[in-house]
C-alpha cells in the first residue's frame, strides 16, 4: 500500500511538471503560458493569417491547410513538392496588398522540369479561390536540380517597399555555390512582387551572374524578418557544428561562407582557420554550440511588457523558443520561452499582437498571459 501510495505521490508530481513545461515567467515576474491553438500538426513549416483572422498552414509533406473557426480544411492543387529529408512545402507570405490583389507566395522543393535530377529551391505564387490554388506561377527556380536533400532554405519576406526577399541554402554544395554569383545555392534573392528582377538589384550589370542575388556567403538561411524600424532585412542561418548567425542583409555583401565561419565540421575537423577576411561581413551575433534556429519575428505588439522590439528565434535543436534582446545592434540577452514542448519551426506575430509559434508534432501555440 506504501508502494502505491507513493507511486501516486510521484505520478502527480510528474503530471505537474507537465503542466507547467508550457508557462513561462519571465524577469519582470509577468507569467505566460502556451495555449495550444491547431493540434494534430506534423512539421508546420510556414504560417500565415488571412484578413478574416484565420490561418494557412503548410506541412512539410506538401499539405496546405486552411484553419477557420476551429476546423482544419485542406487546400487543393497544391505544386507537388519532393519530400525527403530537409525538402517539401517550406515557407508561406501574403502580398503586402493580399486584401486587393489575392497573392500567396510558396517556398518549396521542386522540380518542375520532370527530370530524374532531383530537386532545387521553387518560389511560387498563387490565389486562393473555394479551397484550391489557382492561377499558379512560378516566379523563380534554382538549378540545377541535385539528389542532395539539405540546404533548401528557404524564408519569404516582404520589405516596406514590396519587394520579395528569399532565401536559398547552399544545397550542400558549399564548395561551389557560396561565393559563386553566377550559381545558385547559398544567397539572399530579392524579386519584384511578379517575379521580374529589380533594375537597382547588384549584380544586374555583373557577366553571368543570377541578377535575382541580393547577398551571397550564406549557408542555409531559415529565419527572415524586416525589422519594424530600420526596414532592414534580418536573417539568420544555420552554421554547420557551431556558428549559427544572425545577420543583416545589405545588397552586394558576402557574408563568408565557407571562407569564414565560427565552426566546424560535423566530424570535428576544421573548416578553415578563418573567422573573418576582408571583404567579408560579421554577423552581429554567433551561436557556439549550435541552437540549430528556425523561424524568426520581431515583437511589435505591447502585449508582452518590456518585450516590444525584440527578436524571436525559433531552436529546433534544443527545442525552445529565444527572446533576444538587441542593443545598438548586439545581442545582450537572450531567454528561453516554451521551453521542452518540441522543436519550435516558425514564429509570427498574429493580427491580435500575440506571438504564435509551430511546434513540430504538436501543432500551433499561442503564448498568452498566465490569469490562473
Amino acid at each position: 500500500m506504501k508502494k502505491l501510495s507513493m507511486l501516486f505521490i510521484l505520478l502527480a508530481v510528474f503530471m505537474v511538471r507537465c503542466q507547467k513545461s508550457n508557462e513561462f515567467t519571465d524577469e519582470n515576474n509577468y507569467s505566460y503560458k502556451a495555449e495550444t491553438v491547431v493540434d494534430n500538426l506534423e512539421i508546420a513549416w510556414g504560417m500565415v493569417f488571412l484578413p478574416d483572422g484565420s490561418m494557412l498552414l503548410s506541412e512539410q509533406e506538401g499539405i496546405l491547410i486552411h484553419f477557420k473557426d476551429g476546423q482544419k480544411s485542406e487546400i487543393k492543387n497544391v505544386p507537388e513538392v519532393v519530400y525527403k529529408n530537409q525538402g517539401g512545402l517550406l515557407d508561406i507570405e501574403l502580398h503586402p496588398n493580399y486584401s486587393t490583389n489575392g497573392w500567396i507566395y510558396f517556398s518549396y522543393s521542386g522540380n518542375i522540369e520532370k527530370d530524374d535530377k532531383g530537386a532545387n529551391t521553387t518560389i511560387m505564387r498563387a490565389k486562393l479561390d473555394q479551397g484550391q490554388l489557382v492561377e499558379q506561377e512560378i516566379i523563380y527556380k534554382a538549378t540545377p536540380n541535385t539528389k542532395k536533400t539539405q540546404h533548401f532554405g528557404s524564408r519569404l519576406e516582404f520589405d516596406k517597399n514590396g519587394f520579395l526577399f528569399f532565401s536559398i541554402g547552399d544545397r550542400g554544395n558549399r564548395d561551389e555555390n557560396p561565393q559563386d554569383i553566377t550559381r545558385d545555392g547559398g544567397k539572399i534573392y530579392r524579386l519584384n512582387d511578379d517575379g521580374s528582377v529589380p533594375q537597382d538589384n547588384p549584380f544586374v550589370q555583373s557577366d553571368g551572374a543570377k541578377t535575382a542575388i541580393y547577398s551571397y556567403g550564406h549557408r542555409n538561411p531559415q529565419g527572415m524578418a524586416l525589422h519594424p524600424q530600420s526596414g532592414k532585412i534580418w536573417v539568420h542561418e544555420h552554421g554547420p557544428q557551431g556558428g549559427d548567425e544572425i545577420n543583416i542583409i545589405v545588397p552586394g555583401k558576402n557574408y563568408g561562407w565557407p571562407k569564414i565561419t565560427y565552426g566546424i565540421n560535423y566530424n570535428g575537423t576544421s573548416i578553415t582557420d578563418d573567422t573573418s577576411l576582408p571583404g567579408m561581413e560579421q554577423p552581429i551575433h554567433y551561436w557556439v554550440p549550435s541552437i540549430a534556429p528556425s523561424g524568426m519575428a520581431f515583437i511589435t505588439s505591447d502585449n508582452y511588457p518590456g518585450w516590444k522590439n525584440k527578436l524571436l528565434v525559433g531552436s529546433l535543436k534544443f527545442q525552445y523558443l529565444n527572446l533576444v534582446t538587441i542593443e545598438n545592434g548586439k545581442v545582450i540577452k537572450e531567454e528561453k520561452l516554451l521551453e521542452g514542448m518540441g522543436r519550435v519551426r516558425t514564429v509570427k506575430i498574429g493580427p491580435d499582437g500575440f506571438i504564435y509559434a509551430s511546434i513540430e508534432q504538436l501543432g500551433i501555440v499561442k503564448l498568452v498571459p498566465d490569469q490562473s
